[in-house]
C-alpha cells in the first residue's frame, strides 16, 4: 500500500450526488475525506457543518477511510465536541484563529479526535515549533483558504520541504498534509517534498473524466513519487 495518502476534498463535490461521489472516490483507491468547515470569519465563505460530517462516517467506516475534518473556523472550542461526535477522525485547527493552541489541542484528543494543526500560506513555520510535539497532522495550506479551484503556490514545496525536516528532527510521526491546487501534475512534486498526505477537490471531482479516472491518475503521479 502507498506511503502517501489521497484525501479528496469535497469541497469540489456535487453536494446532490455526495454520497456516491465520495464512495466512487474511496473505491477507487482514496484513503481520507477530507471536509472543508468555513465560518464565513475566519475565511470568506460559509460551507458545511457536522450533519455531513455525520452523513459521512458510514461510508468512511465501510470502506475503512479517515474523515480528515478542516476547522477552518474562529472560536473552533466550541465546536470540537459536536464534530468529533458527529464522526470526525481528525480535527484540524488554524494557527492563526486560535491563540491558545496547546488548549485547543487538548480539547480535541478529549474529544477522542486526532489533533491537526494547519497555518495559511504567509504564516511562518516558526508558529508551528512548540506545538508540533503535540499533533497528529500537520497542514500546509498551499493556497489561501475560502475557494476551491485555486492554482497551487510554487513557494509552497520548500516549505512543505522545511517543514518534513522539523517533524523529522524531532522524531514525529504525524502526518504531512498538504491542501491547494493539488493535481496530477504537481502531486508527484509535493511528495517528494515530504508530503504524506494530498488533499485535492477539482483535480478528484471535476474535469470530464470519471472520478474514478481522476484519482487513478492522481494515485499513478504519487506512486512514480515512491518508486525513485
Amino acid at each position: 500500500m502507498s506511503l502517501v495518502k489521497l484525501a479528496p476534498s469535497i469541497l469540489s463535490a456535487d453536494f446532490s450526488q455526495l454520497g456516491e461521489q465520495v464512495e466512487a472516490a474511496l473505491t477507487a483507491g482514496a484513503q481520507y475525506v477530507h471536509i472543508d468547515v468555513m465560518d464565513g470569519h475566519f475565511v470568506p465563505n460559509i460551507t458545511i457543518g457536522p450533519l455531513v460530517v455525520r452523513s459521512l462516517r458510514p461510508l468512511a467506516d465501510k470502506y475503512g477511510a479517515t474523515l480528515d475534518v478542516h476547522l477552518m473556523i474562529e472560536n473552533a472550542d466550541h465546536y470540537v465536541d459536536n464534530f468529533a461526535q458527529a464522526g470526525a477522525h481528525i480535527l484540524t485547527v488554524h494557527v492563526e484563529a486560535c491563540p491558545h493552541l496547546s488548549r485547543t489541542v487538548q480539547i480535541i484528543r478529549e474529544a477522542g479526535a486526532r489533533p491537526g494543526v494547519t497555518l495559511n500560506p504567509a504564516t511562518p513555520l516558526v508558529t508551528l515549533e512548540e506545538i508540533l510535539p503535540e499533533v497528529d497532522l500537520v497542514l500546509v495550506m498551499s493556497v489561501n483558504p475560502g475557494f476551491g479551484g485555486q492554482t497551487y503556490l510554487a513557494s509552497s514545496t520548500n516549505k512543505i520541504r522545511r517543514l518534513r525536516g522539523m517533524l523529522d528532527a524531532i522524531g514525529s510521526s504525524a502526518d504531512l498534509e498538504v491542501d491547494g491546487g493539488i493535481t496530477a501534475k504537481n502531486a508527484a512534486e509535493v511528495a517528494a517534498a515530504g508530503a504524506n498526505v494530498l488533499v485535492a477537490g477539482s483535480a478528484v471531482f471535476g474535469g470530464p473524466r470519471s472520478i474514478a479516472e481522476n484519482v487513478v491518475s492522481l494515485r499513478k503521479a504519487i506512486d512514480a513519487t515512491e518508486c525513485i
